[in-house]
């Protein structure tokens, strides 16, 4: 009988999960890593802990690498596999960058480390492998190549050196380059023992290898990467098992595969197909003899088989047995459409894919899952409990990407991964994704250009998108801010009122309703629907940003500087944002304040910077008078105000009874304008001194 996800989901959401059910999500994966069942003692001399190298392959099908691959030649992989231990059911949790590699390197399905899509953050009390091997003696390094992975998003945390830096002219990093770094990396080790992660972005659409790999694979440049990729792999592995003469482990996992036309996806990150969920994996090192599993395994087990290496416990690792089910999920659709949310398990050759029905394969005989077994095949226990328990997210409680800038938004969607932030309508009747293939693209095409801004363009595909899902809260919500964003209110206001009917108890729909307000001349309508917004939901971001905008057209600076200073606790501030606060904290007295966001403005912009004047005076004002001095003596005769430096100048050369004070009020004097004229004859600082 088909589990019926599409009216049960939000049930299961707030309940707590069985423990077997626990125990299959990995929510106590990590003490069970860090601190579980230790490998027996032994009388024999202990070895030392092996330098471990893992390598992450991005959007790598396990058909597309390996011995077994069809149409591409991948030699350094494949040398691996001949030398340890390859898993040819290894599954990715989620077909998406982010969540896939939290789950790498946290032992957790994504219903544990609570990371469901890119563009969302890790939990800082979520522990890291890197961590966990930096605090027992580990060197740590992290070489990635694409801004999904940036650090902002949660996974530094334990790396000494994690290397996020991309091109100028890109938001990838070729896999040349990357392991240019880490190589250089490893030339300056020492003798503790090293965790060494490097990531792959290719074979990432648009699929362009370098030469000769575009011209032997002109047919198939997807394949190209994949061996482009390969030779970097090749490069890598001998480079580190050349460092030292020390024990080695290596672990070579891909984060989820690529559709290419299956089932109607092009990409990934839709459904959970073995296009996007197969992936390689193989393991070098101490416990794995060469040979083939054939039994699933998921890859959020490399976290623990690491720190099995390193000594950390066994539970879970590679090196035993198998785990009774393997899960999967693809949240996606359900968070940002409204669609049916998607979780798979595997049990031995079947897979059962759970979304508003139920699909089973056999997928050893029919890897490309062509013939559903149906509903009503007979499924293992635990597999069903697992299916039946697993927790589907609340869309109220998924972490929205909403702390991301404009830019961060944009990089993601270059990257072809573009989040929204609506919470979607949950319905009975949502469709199936794998039944809306034909809008994958469509969507993937509008919303790219929402992000970019190109809202005219976006218009007719957000309609073409409502016309045939009707109920999709994410497209009926950047039609009308597209509208709004366009100038057209009559339009944008029919928009809200559509997305109203959608989802009536909505506050994304109150949230842009007011942010539309605010952008024109009924702005005072917004101020108290950001209020209510902001009194329910304190740190989300466009309402902080908007009301903070209201205050200071309403003069009311003090609270305006409260507001966006909660803004930059939630999202990093740029240049012109810190110089933005330094001028309100100012005017509102707020003289701290003023002086710490000037002054990090001023290291950010070196000597750029033109607002030195108004640091020299807040340093006066605090009594900080060698500051003042040199901020002051900063500030060019080119400024418009050069009048009042001169003078602010001449007051701090009194205080600090410098020998040319006298000289400094003369020119004073001397430049002044009608401001700085009156000034200067009321200061009592500046009587009688010659």
């Amino acid at each position: 009988m088909a589990i019926p996800m599409g009216r049960r989901e939000i049930a299961r959401s707030r309940q707590r999960p069985s423990r077997l059910v626990t125990a299959a999500l990995g929510l106590a994966g990590v003490a069970a890593a860090c601190g579980g069942t230790q490998p027996p003692a032994s009388s024999s001399k202990v070895e030392p802990h092996p330098s471990i190298l893992l390598v992450t392959l991005d959007t790598t099908r396990a058909d597309a690498i390996g011995p077994d691959a069809a149409g591409v030649e991948t030699p350094a992989f494949n040398a691996l596999v001949a030398r340890g231990r390859r898993f040819i059911q290894a599954y990715a949790t989620v077909p998406e960058t982010l969540p896939s590699h939290a789950s790498i390197l946290t032992g957790l399905y994504p219903a544990g480390h609570l990371v469901h899509e890119n563009g969302r953050f890790l939990d800082q009390a979520v522990p890291l492998l890197a961590e966990r091997l930096k605090q027992i003696g580990y060197r740590t390094g992290a070489f990635v190549s694409s801004f999904s992975l940036s650090r902002r998003f949660g996974l530094a945390r334990g790396f000494d050196v994690y290397d996020d830096e991309q091109p100028v002219a890109g938001l990838e990093r070729t896999a040349r380059d990357t392991t240019d770094r880490a190589i250089a990396f490893l030339a300056h080790g020492g003798d503790a023992p090293l965790l060494l992660w490097v990531h792959y972005f290719e074979p990432h659409a648009p699929y362009e290898p370098p030469e000769p790999f575009r011209s032997r694979y002109a047919a198939m440049p997807y394949l190209g990467e994949v061996a482009a990729m390969d030779e970097e792999l090749g490069r890598l592995v001998k480079a580190f098992e050349g460092r030292s003469a020390g024990p080695t482990a290596m672990a070579v996992v891909g984060d989820h595969g690529e559709g290419l036309g299956d089932h109607g996806e092009l990409q990934h990150g839709v459904l959970l197909y073995q296009s996007t969920m197969h992936v390689p994996l193989v393991l070098v090192g101490p416990g794995m003899p060469a040979e083939v599993v054939d039994e699933p395994v998921s890859t959020r087990r490399v976290f623990h088989t690491l720190a099995d290496w390193a000594g950390l416990g066994s539970d879970l690792s590679l090196r035993g047995a198998a785990e009774p089910v393997v899960l999967g999920e693809a949240m996606k659709p359900f968070l940002e459409y409204g669609w049916q949310p998607q979780v798979m398990g595997v049990v031995g050759t079947k897979k059962a894919i759970v979304a508003g029905r139920t699909e089973v394969y056999d997928v050893l005989a029919d890897p490309a899952e062509r013939g559903d077994l149906g509903s009503a095949t007979a499924l293992p226990a635990a597999l069903r409990t697992a299916l039946d328990d697993y927790p589907v997210p609340s869309p109220e409680s998924a972490r929205a990407p909403e702390a991301l800038t404009p830019e961060a938004r944009q990089k993601l969607a270059s990257l072809g991964y573009v989040s929204s932030t609506a919470v979607p309508a949950v319905r009975r009747d949502a469709p199936r994704p794998v039944d809306m293939a034909h809008l994958f693209d469509v969507i993937e095409q509008a919303s790219t250009l929402f992000v970019q801004g190109q809202y005219a363009r976006a218009l007719p595909l957000l309609e073409r998108i409502l016309r045939q899902d009707r109920y999709n809260l994410d497209a009926a919500l950047r039609l009308a801010t597209a509208h709004s964003m366009l100038g057209r209110d009559t339009e944008a206001r029919a928009a809200f009122q559509r997305a109203a009917e959608i989802a009536p108890r909505s506050p994304d729909v109150r949230v842009y309703l007011a942010l539309h307000y605010a952008r024109g001349r009924d702005w005072p309508q917004a101020e108290p629907m950001l209020e209510q917004v902001l009194a329910e939901m304190p740190e989300r971001l466009p309402a902080l940003e908007a009301l903070a905008s209201i205050r200071e057209r309403q003069g009311r600076t003090a609270e305006a500087v409260d507001l966006w200073l909660r803004v930059y606790a939630l999202r990093a501030a740029g240049p012109a944002d810190l110089v933005r606060v330094g001028e309100l904290a100012m005017e509102a007295g707020r003289t701290d304040v003023a002086i710490s966001s000037f002054e990090r403005a001023r290291i950010t912009q070196g000597s750029s910077f033109r607002h030195d004047l108004e640091l020299g005076v807040l340093y006066l004002a605090a009594r900080r008078f060698v500051d003042a001095r040199e901020a002051l003596d900063r500030v060019p005769a080119s400024h418009p105000a050069y009048p009042m430096a001169l003078f602010k100048r001449a007051q701090v050369s009194v205080l600090l009874n410098e020998p040319d004070r006298a000289r400094r009020i003369a020119l004073a004097r001397e430049r002044a304008d009608a401001t700085t004229r009156a000034l200067i004859a009321r200061e009592r600082l500046f009587i009688g001194v010659k």
